[in-house]
């Protein structure tokens, strides 16, 4: 447990490490950005919207002397996924810390990615899915240059323990006559956080699954709980929550403690295979994330949706 962690103290120097933060123009994500430009990181902001990336890399400019890279990046759209690690891989041949931050929480329903997916599972899930198997050799590389593991740090949620039941949760995730039988019957209020919570239970898996197939001195990989946080990607929800937020919610930078502090402070030993709750409170998660065939089930799932992209 580190609830005194303070990031401008407790981060080390992080000159020569080279890392990637998805969903980085604004948030946790541009609040964990912010910090590794004040501890020397070359980081690379990755983001959909160019102008907000641009305008986001101006203001930590200004806010840090350093610059941040901009990667462009849409996790709905497996094309750009693998556009953007092909220009990244181009740029450097090693990643050492990879914060699958971004994502999107309870949009619409009826939304989905390029690829026809719930936009919360494709974004969230399958997209940071790709991303990590594309980066897989830069990761896998770093170690031999700083000496360290490389480190991936999958943000997930409380609300893992949400996700679809195991019966439904499949046919919930790819658009058409099942996915639109179980939102009605999840109803326009439920549906939404029922989605969201499967996307964040994939994240968990990812993180674990991740864990088990790399030696720890090579990767280590974990997930976290950013906690109750005030940030934009609550837009999506009713106006009672969102005025709800605003009152008993944090502020955005305490957002980014977490994972900070997973990717930079703690040793590899102590986040491996783990989840932790603010502030870096290892914790067993709950829901679903016991269930070891749902778990192979879903890579196998995450591996055939990204199979031809």
């Amino acid at each position: 447990m580190c609830s005194k962690f303070e990031p401008a103290r407790d981060v080390p120097d992080l000159s020569g490490k080279i890392v990637l933060v998805t969903g980085a123009n604004s948030g946790i994500g541009y609040e964990t950005v912010k910090v590794l430009l004040l501890k020397n990181a070359r980081v690379y902001l990755a983001a959909r919207s160019a102008e907000k990336a641009k305008e986001a890399i101006k203001q930590l400019e200004t806010k840090t002397g350093k610059q941040a890279q901009f990667l462009e990046l849409d996790l709905a759209d497996l094309r750009s996924v693998r556009r953007a690690a092909n220009d990244f891989l181009a740029r450097e041949s090693r990643l050492d810390i990879l914060f699958n931050n971004g994502g999107v929480m309870i949009p619409p329903s009826d939304e989905l990615t390029v690829q026809g997916y719930d936009l919360q599972f494709g974004t969230n899930t399958i997209g940071h899915f790709m991303l990590t198997e594309l980066l897989l050799p830069a990761l896998t590389v770093a170690h031999t240059h700083s000496g360290t593991p490389a480190r991936i740090i999958h943000t997930s949620s409380s609300g893992h323990s949400g996700a679809a039941p195991r019966a439904d949760f499949f046919d919930s995730l790819k658009g058409g006559p099942k996915r639109d039988a179980l939102v009605k019957k999840w109803g326009s209020l439920t549906a939404p956080w029922t989605l969201y919570g499967s996307s964040k239970l994939g994240n968990i898996i990812l993180a674990n699954h991740y864990a088990a197939t790399h030696t720890p001195d090579v990767l280590v990989s974990c997930s976290l709980h950013p906690g109750l946080i005030r940030s934009g990607i609550q837009r999506h929800g009713p106006g009672v929550f969102k005025f709800v937020t605003g009152l008993a919610f944090s502020p955005t930078p305490v957002g980014a403690y977490t994972q900070l502090w997973a990717g930079t402070t703690a040793t590899p030993e102590q986040i491996n295979a783990k989840y932790f709750m603010p502030v870096g409170v290892d914790t067993r998660p709950g829901g679903r994330t016991g269930d070891g065939e749902l778990a192979k089930e879903v890579i196998q799932y995450l591996k055939a949706a990204i199979a031809e992209f």
